[in-house]
């Protein structure tokens, strides 16, 4: 593929509150680009692997992902993101959970997390969390989709 493709966000959370707050201080960062937000796993993996628009079968994407969702945890999603022959094994995926369990932390990184953030409570500290991963948003490299992953 020839030329500059934009990065899509996908933010899957299923807090309302976390997702305006998450994209407001993303914004804040001077990130621009098109976040779709989901609250549960199931429309999201639709969207990742099937949707015509989707970044399995469209390009390029970031993935906010929230581990306690209402269908099913994000490390299922992670992990199926992640697998071998997947066409988005290489997507570049943030672990933004409130979940703060060593074991939790160390079994996303050996499913292929490229970085796990833990919520602070705090207000403010969330607020700075998320601009500071909006900083790094801006400055991150993010590979095509495989062509043909099987």
């Amino acid at each position: 593929m020839t030329g500059h493709q934009t990065v899509n966000i996908v933010m899957i959370e299923d807090d309302e509150g976390h997702a305006r707050l998450i994209e407001k201080n993303i914004r804040r960062a001077g990130v621009t680009n098109a976040i779709r937000h989901f609250t549960d796993g199931t429309s999201a993996m639709e969207y990742l692997f099937h949707a015509p628009d989707g970044p399995a079968m469209n390009g390029p994407a970031l993935v906010l992902l929230d581990l306690n969702l209402p269908d099913m945890s994000g490390t299922d999603i992670l992990q199926r993101m992640k697998a071998e022959g997947s066409a988005l094994r290489r997507t570049p995926v943030v672990v933004l959970t409130t979940t703060d369990d060593k074991v939790e932390i160390q079994r996303c990184y050996d499913l292929g997390a490229n970085v796990y953030i833990t919520k602070p409570v705090n207000y403010e500290s969330f607020a700075q969390a998320i601009r500071q991963l909006g900083l790094f948003l801006t400055v991150i490299q993010v590979p095509e989709v495989e062509a043909d992953a099987g």
